[in-house]
Parts: structure tokens; sequence; C-alpha cells
């Protein structure tokens, strides 16, 4: 008996199953940083057509990006928020009429989605320039948080996206170029354009959209009749964008005078073929070549302009 038990302790007797390690637990994967780039919005030509019922104007213009922008970045968190860095972040608001906040509660609510995030917005575009860039940091928000959070993404003509601005729609788009019309929910895609440099100019002064629709004088204008130049280059492009117009840009003169200097400014820089203005303003555009031609050309304004806004850009096409 007493070797019998001494067997069984030293590893005797009968066999015994052997032991079997549990299964590895597999790691969850932490969600990770996502980025996305919230471009330019520039208005090559803004036709205003007509003003509805309720205010709103109806137009018809041919928008298109630019290689410069906003960079909208989200981490991982438990409630939904926003930092906002950069040379321009003073001047975003950080209340309920925050675009980028108001597009991500959008997108949360029409997918149901009880998840948060930290959005980082890098604002590295001058506000209330004409260059859409709430608008696109809104929809940079709505591509970047559907990608996070595993949703399908909102459509252009969805009433939470079309209720965020005329914009925004548009923006969605980027970085083809499309023709805007209505009120800015209706969206198709403009082929036949160009890459080109770029030279935009800012003199600093905002103007609110709604200020400088209110001192249009007409608003009932011809639209758009010739989509796009009638050759694949460089020079009938100019030539085309020199027939379109933009109506806001007697109003917004009127408002801002300096607007009219930043136009001569840029006629009168060698390279620059054709000059307008983005939007509603204040930001100028002149048109040249290629990139080579549109970094001197800056480099030539800022030193004349210290205090203006000036940066070279590509025409995304």
């Amino acid at each position: 008996m007493l070797k019998g038990l001494l067997n069984i302790f030293r590893g005797g007797g009968a066999p015994r199953e052997p032991l079997v390690p549990p299964s590895p637990v597999r790691p969850v994967a932490a969600p990770v940083a996502l980025q996305e780039f919230a471009p330019a919005k520039l208005n090559l030509a803004l036709h205003v057509t007509g003003q509805r019922g309720d205010g709103y104007h109806l137009l018809d213009s041919i928008v298109a990006f630019a290689s410069i922008g906003d960079e909208v970045t989200v981490v991982p968190a438990h409630a939904l928020s926003l930092t906002v860095t950069g040379p321009f972040a003073h001047r975003v608001p950080l209340g309920a009429e925050n675009l980028v906040m108001r597009a991500a509660e959008s997108l949360r609510r029409a997918r149901n989605v009880d998840k948060g995030g930290l959005i980082k917005l890098n604002k590295l575009l001058p506000t209330a320039a004409g260059l859409g860039g709430g608008s696109a940091d809104a929809a940079a928000v709505l591509r970047l948080l559907a990608r996070y959070w595993q949703v399908d993404p909102l459509p252009a003509d969805h009433p939470d996206v079309v209720a965020l601005g005329a914009d925004v729609p548009v923006c969605l788009s980027a970085p083809a170029p499309q023709r805007m019309q209505g009120i800015g929910e209706v969206i198709s895609p403009l082929d036949g354009l160009q890459r080109c440099g770029l030279v935009l100019v800012n003199p600093m002064v905002e103007l609110a959209t709604p200020d400088v629709f209110g001192a249009l004088a007409a608003k009932d204008n011809d639209p758009i009749t010739q989509l796009g130049p009638q050759h694949p280059d460089f020079d009938s492009q100019v030539s085309w964008l020199a027939s379109l117009r933009n109506d806001l840009l007697a109003p917004a003169e009127k408002l801002a005078p300096v607007i009219t200097e930043a136009l001569d400014v840029l006629r009168k820089t060698p390279g620059i073929q054709h000059v307008t203005m983005s939007g509603s303003g204040a930001t100028c555009i002149g048109f040249v070549r290629d990139m080579g031609v549109a970094r001197n050309a800056a480099r030539s304004i800022q030193i004349s302009r210290q205090n203006w806004w000036v940066t070279p850009a590509q025409l995304l096409a």
C-alpha cells in the first residue's frame, strides 16, 4: 500500500490526461489614428442664377480643389471631442456653429454610432476666405469618421449633409472637379480640366458669405454654357476660364476694396495668365503654367505684401 502511494507521488501509477495549455487569447487591435486631407475648395466660376422663396441662392459653379488644405486626424477617445491647432486656429469657432463637430454628430446620429473619438484639426487655411475651409473640414471628417467607425459614409445628397451648408456636398467629392448647381446639392463630375500652377492671395480680410450675397444687386444671372475648355492644354483652359464669371466679385469688392488691389497685384506679376476671386472672397487666384512659375510668383508677391497670406499651389484635376 505504502509502495503504491509512493509510486503515485513519484509520477507512477495509472496514466493521466496530459495538461493542455489554455488557448492563447487573441489581442484585440486597438484603434489607430487616421488622417484625412481637407483640400482648399476653389470656385473657378460662380454664377448666381436665382433665389428661392426660403432665401437660398441658386448657383451654377465650377469647383476644383488645390494641393493645399487643412489636416484632420482622429485618435481613440471615449467621448467625441475636437481640438484645433495651426496658424488660423484662433479663428475657428468652437461652439455649436462649428462645422466639424456638427458633421461628426450628424454621421453618428445617422448611422447610430455610440463610439467616440478625439478629432484634431490642423487649421492651415485662412477662415472666411472663400476657400470652403470649414466645409472642406466637415467633409473630411465625414469621410474620416466613416472609416474610423467602420460605417457607410453619408452620400452628398443626404439631408444631413445638405443641412451642413452649400459647400459640404461638393467637398465630399474632393479632389475631383465638379459642377455645382441648385443650392449646392446638385453635383456632377467635370472632365477636361488640366493641372496647372496657382498663386493664392488673401489680403487677410474676412468676408462673411451672407454679407456678400446680401450686397449682390442682380440675383438672376445667366448660367454656365460651356462646360470645359475646347482643348486639353493650359492656353485653352485659361481662355475658357476668362469667359466665366464670379457674380460675387463686385459685391465683395464693395465690402472689401483691398480685393481689387489683390487682383491687380496678381495681374501685374510675371507668369500669371488669368485671375479671379474664389467663392465670396477674399482669396484671389492667379493661374500659371506650372509650379515653378507659381513658386516664383508667390515669392515675389510675398516680398511686397508681407502682411498678406500668399502661397503657391497646384490645381488638382
